[in-house]
């Protein structure tokens, strides 16, 4: 049994910085690529960012790309999602993911592809 369990979120001003993190455990987490989507009130959960098994290639939603940074530590099992100049908009629930395919170079940004869920943690961004 694959658990993520997220943390980090919290409540941060217009242009703030957050940095979630995902743990896992119950397979080699190292085998897999990962992902973080995000759902906002009222809104479908979106992609927001991938990343390689090896951490070799990452993938990033439009509306965050060049402000966060996906990352992994396979020692640790742990993947990371660091956001900066965060905006009104970016607040949601982001929520970790494990795909399904071992070793799979293609970074999916559908979330079907992507079997085992954290519980997510609240993004919240004050105006």
């Amino acid at each position: 049994q694959v658990q993520l369990v997220e943390s980090g979120g919290g409540l941060v001003q217009t242009g703030g910085s957050l940095r979630l993190s995902c743990a896992a455990s119950g397979r080699t987490f190292s085998n897999y690529a990962m992902g973080w989507f995000r759902q906002a009130p009222g809104k479908e959960r979106e992609f927001v960012a991938a990343i390689r098994w090896d951490g070799g290639n990452t993938n990033y939603a439009r509306s965050v790309k060049g402000r966060f940074t996906i990352s992994r530590d396979n020692a640790k099992n742990t993947m990371f999602l660091q956001m900066n100049s965060l905006k009104p908009e970016d607040t949601a629930v982001y929520y970790c993911a494990a795909e399904r395919t071992y070793r799979n170079n293609i970074l999916r940004t559908d979330l079907l592809y992507y079997d085992y869920w954290g519980q997510g943690t609240q993004v919240t961004v004050s105006s």
